[in-house]
């Protein structure tokens, strides 16, 4: 019988086709192609052949089975793959990592190859190389940062290990992720293929490349009998799995084996590779078989220049003329080893992709165990059992790499995503607001959490809530937490409401260095000379003067070209360490978060050591600090170092604003800071995804959630998810804040508005009478009253045309209270859809969860799917008087503002100082929308005094005083500690609320 291998030679192959078509026992043999394509060719070819691939004439025994013609055709389909990922996904590329420990020549042989297959398909390779000096440890550390590397989806780690220090091997290829285990020798992968799992992990490379000549051959590998000598875990083990469920009939042989000869003997298929030259002899071999040498050796050879050849483990001139396809050594299997490694890394990289752009996740729901009469929150939250932290985050589609846990139920996901997201398309913007509060309680953040569970439960869409951090200042004083309430709720909500991943304490702690550091600097600067102040400043170090990067900045800023240290003059060197701050404009206040109205005010510097330099000043809570403001509007880690560097802390005598950068201190905030800055993963009571970031106060600040939180939430659901995030205060302030000051940073635009009401909050607005916390709730917020509801619909109304005039839908959700009658729910729902919302709808997810807002979150997917016309109600470039007086006549409902002597002063100052085009962040009371708390409804004709204004030139915005504002609470009489307590026996938190 004889066989044939095409060219694309048309001459040669219509030649061949002359002389051998008609011989009996002709075999047309097509490479790559299956049985039935080849009879097909065959039948094609015997009337009139034109065909362009490559055929090569071989002779009648031994055929040739090359892997480097093979594996030139993979590596061009790989090729074409990765252009077409480049084509879909703009800037996205295969990443291929090999670390290499020591230098052995031989395996610097085998990178190099593999770094020219890599560059010549498209993929990005590095090599990371080692000293042999490197240990275990040390080269786990590396790998797992490599691990956690977006941009690498394949990893290779070079064996032999050459270091002189001991390492277990099968230790460090389990250390590489199953994912970016392109070598397919993680005992994942390994187990995987054992088990018959020949799809979800990656197959070792050698053995997938036997198999892939194997299946080149055209022998039907089921039922066939296959021989593999040879155990190893990297060729033989893998091997004889694959050909197992191949369906082949596979013997193991080894050292062990007896009648080695014998069993060759039956094998249709061999597959050698035991590391011995020559060791399998032609005669052993039946005739017809498919070999394939996986064997590299190196033998003595005084005809070769360089003394010796490379042979296999089978006596190749032997074998030849037993075997119908066998594969020579070298240009075999080794070629086809390095193919499957590069189809492995862009078969890692197409699921990379495909996990970014699959749109819809396959998230598991928590069930609820609903009880009447409602239990307590923490017994709730504690009643179920959430999903581990990182399940909720592969359900999501965030890898390991994205994430970092805190335990088992929250975790930090690194805002690097917003860089592999960057091509996907954005889904629904809602932003949930309220009316004006009132002490009876609208429930916001319960709405906001029971519509994400209904969105995500009821609709079964992609769905994210995104809410501020909590301060513990309320957490332990009188209004409680923050996490929601009944059965729709952050879970758990102790984790919640308590220190979380610590990011309130890190803005402690910059804030606070901050501080000392402008107390430091008046009082070093008052207690000596300029030239003890420069040396000490950019102190010599083995006799040579240099400037810290951010000391070159403040020199740009004087108008200093210069960098070396001694080529300064007298007067630039008094410039440079004078910062002359004036104390008493001093901004800049220590925080805490803890309530405690005796720091209110203090004076610091009594003792001895300062020197008499004392000053009156104050504590803060620490989510009024500017940096939390910064940190819920940065979009990135350049932003944030920029908008730290910017922040004003007080100015000096000469009225030029003190940075933080002017202090040196900007860097360090930032390295405080450097975990704050990522969002921080939960989960609400049915298991659907929570972003808890940042927490500013929504006076004297913007009261939003994270910009960055947004974001990624977007990016994540996709085009047809949901993104809710929560406003603070009523909508005059936090919805307001959020239209012009966080969507002007973020970029973003809403599509719905939610705006919560409840009927008890709309008859206070009406007249009813005043509730005071802790005393019962009068009557007439039990009992029908549906005047009383009528006359405070006023209060919503107004909100209604506020969100109106932003071209928003609004949808009103009607948060129910077992009080409520039907009488005065359906008076509120007409009086809502009569006066421009989109839809009100009555909710109960607070006793049901996710069934009580399902209505409203049908609703909210409709009202999303109406064109949004969204737009501000001022430019920027207006002056800093006309954006306040559109805020109060527009929003609050003002005939006028009057602006103190005071408040013109700062200003013309900030005008002249370059902050004119700042957004505006009114500081008023939340309780009224005037600036009078005891006006309810919807004032009108009142004139809005502004007493002073303020800027938070980090954040990016000026905040106009409208009464005075409190900045550090106070503990009530009898505050929530007295029923916080842990339970001694279980470890757990008891009286949370």
């Amino acid at each position: 019988m004889r066989s044939y291998i095409l060219s694309d030679s048309k001459h040669q192959t219509l030649h061949c086709l002359r002389l051998f078509l008609n011989e009996v026992n002709f075999i047309l043999r097509v490479e790559g192609q299956s049985r039935a394509q080849e009879r097909k060719f065959t039948k094609v070819a015997s009337k009139s052949f034109v065909y362009p691939k490559k055929f090569t004439t071989m002779e009648e025994t031994g055929k040739l089975l090359s892997g480097t013609e093979i594996a030139k055709n993979i590596r061009a389909g790989l090729n074409e793959q990765v252009k077409n990922l480049k084509e879909q996904f703009p800037g996205f590329t295969p990443g291929l990592n090999i670390i290499q420990v020591g230098a052995r020549e031989d395996s610097n042989v085998y990178i190099r190859m593999k770094m020219k297959a890599a560059e010549e398909i498209g993929i990005k390779a590095s090599h990371v190389v080692l000293p042999s000096s490197t240990t275990q440890a040390e080269l786990i550390r590396v790998l797992n940062k490599i691990n956690l590397d977006p941009s690498v989806h394949g990893i290779i780690v070079q064996m032999p290990l050459d270091s002189v220090n001991k390492i277990d091997s099968t230790l460090i290829t389990d250390s590489v992720l199953p994912s970016k285990d392109v070598d397919g020798l993680n005992t994942i992968n390994q187990g995987k293929v054992a088990v018959g799992d020949l799809v979800s992990g990656f197959l070792p490379c050698t053995p997938n490349g036997c198999m892939e000549l194997i299946k080149r051959t055209g022998i039907k590998i089921e039922g066939s009998q296959a021989v593999v000598i040879g155990r190893s875990k990297i060729v033989g083990t893998p091997a004889a799995e694959l050909l197992k469920w191949h369906h082949a009939t596979v013997t193991v042989c080894h050292s062990k084996t007896k009648n080695l000869p014998q069993l060759v003997a039956n094998a249709d298929i061999l597959v050698v590779g035991i590391g011995q030259p020559n060791m399998v002899k032609g005669e052993w071999i039946k005739q017809g078989a498919v070999v394939i040498d996986c064997g590299i050796n190196s033998i003595s050879d005084s005809s070769k220049t360089s003394g010796y050849r490379l042979v296999g483990d089978v006596d190749f001139e032997g074998s030849k003329t037993k075997a119908s396809w066998i594969t020579p050594v070298p240009g075999g299997v080794g070629p086809m080893t390095v193919a499957m490694l590069m189809k492995n890394t862009v078969l890692a990289a197409e699921k990379a992709v495909s996990k970014l752009a699959n749109t819809q996740w396959n998230l598991s729901y928590l069930p609820l165990k609903l009880s009447e009469p409602v239990p307590r929150d923490i017994d709730i939250a504690r009643s179920q059992t959430p999903k581990n932290i990182m399940e909720l985050a592969e359900e999501i589609g965030l890898s390991v790499a994205d994430v970092e846990p805190y335990g088992a139920t929250k975790a930090k996901v690194n805002i690097k995503i917003l860089e592999r997201l960057v091509g996907k398309p954005i889904g629904k913007y809602v932003i949930v607001c309220g009316i004006t509060p009132t002490p009876l309680g609208e429930g916001k953040s319960t709405t906001t959490i029971g519509l994400s569970q209904a969105i995500g439960a009821h609709l079964n869409k992609n769905v994210f809530a995104c809410v501020r951090q909590p301060s513990q200042g309320p957490t332990f004083g009188i209004k409680g937490g923050a996490a929601g309430g009944g059965y729709s709720q952050v879970i758990p909500m102790e984790e919640f409401n308590l220190h979380l991943t610590g990011d309130i304490h890190a803005i402690t702690a910059a804030n606070n260095l901050l501080a000392a550091q402008i107390e430091a600097r008046i009082f070093h600067e008052a207690t000596q000379s300029d030239k003890a102040l420069y040396s000490r400043l950019v102190p010599k170090d083995k006799g040579t003067r240099k400037f810290s990067a951010i000391q070159l900045r403040r020199l740009t800023k004087l108008g200093i070209n210069k960098v070396d240290p001694d080529s300064l003059t007298e007067d630039e060197i008094r410039n440079f360490v004078r910062l002359d701050i004036d104390p008493s404009t001093i901004t800049w206040q220590r925080v805490m978060d803890t309530n405690d109205r005796f720091l209110r005010k203090i004076r610091v510097g009594l003792s001895d050591t300062e020197k008499g330099h004392e000053r009156d000043c104050q504590f803060d809570i620490t989510v009024a600090s500017e940096i939390m403001a910064v940190l819920a509007l940065t979009t990135g880690y350049t932003d944030f170092r920029a908008r730290l560097g910017q922040m004003v802390v007080a100015s000096s005598k000469q009225g030029v604003p003190i940075t933080a950068d002017d202090l040196g201190a900007s860097g360090a905030l930032m390295v405080l800071l450097k975990d704050a800055i990522h969002p921080n993963l939960m989960q609400t009571l049915e298991g659907t995804p929570v972003f808890v970031h940042a927490g500013p106060f929504a006076n004297i600040a913007h009261g939003n959630s994270s910009v960055l939180a947004d974001q990624i939430a977007l990016r994540l659901v996709g085009s047809d998810g949901f993104v809710l995030t929560e406003a603070g205060f009523g909508a005059d302030i936090g919805m307001e804040k959020f239209m012009h000051i966080k969507c002007r940073a973020s970029g973003l635009k809403p599509d719905v508005v939610v705006l919560v009401a409840t009927v008890r909050a709309l008859k206070m607005h009406g007249g009813g009478p005043q509730v005071v916390p802790g005393n019962p709730i009068p009557a007439a917020y039990i009992e029908p009253n549906c005047e009383l509801v009528e006359k405070g619909f006023s209060n919503l109304k107004k909100h209604i045309e506020n969100i109106r005039k932003f071209g928003l839908q609004v949808v009103v959700a009607i948060n129910r209270f077992t009080t409520d009658s039907e009488d005065e729910l359906s008076l509120l729902q007409r009086l809502c859809k009569d006066n421009g919302a989109f839809d009100a709808v009555v909710c109960s997810h607070w006793a049901t969860g996710s069934q009580g807002a399902a209505a409203l979150a049908e609703a909210v997917v409709k009202a999303a799917e109406q064109p949004s016309n969204f737009r501000y109600l001022y430019n920027l470039e207006q002056s800093i008087e006309e954006k306040i007086e559109v805020i109060a006549k527009e929003i609050y409902g003002a005939e006028k503002i009057e602006i103190s002597p005071a408040a013109r002063v700062q200003i013309e100052r900030y005008k002249s100082q370059g902050f004119n085009d700042f957004p505006i962040c009114m500081a008023k009371t939340h309780l009224s929308l005037s600036h009078d708390p005891t006006l309810k409804g919807a004032p009108t004709g009142f004139t809005l005094p502004i007493r002073e204004v303020r800027a938070s030139v980090g954040a990016g915005f000026l905040y106009p005083l409208v009464g005075t504002m409190s900045t550090m609470p106070g503990l009530p009489t009898r505050p929530a500690i007295f029923d916080i307590d842990l339970n001694l026996e279980t470890g757990n938190v008891e009286g949370l609320f």
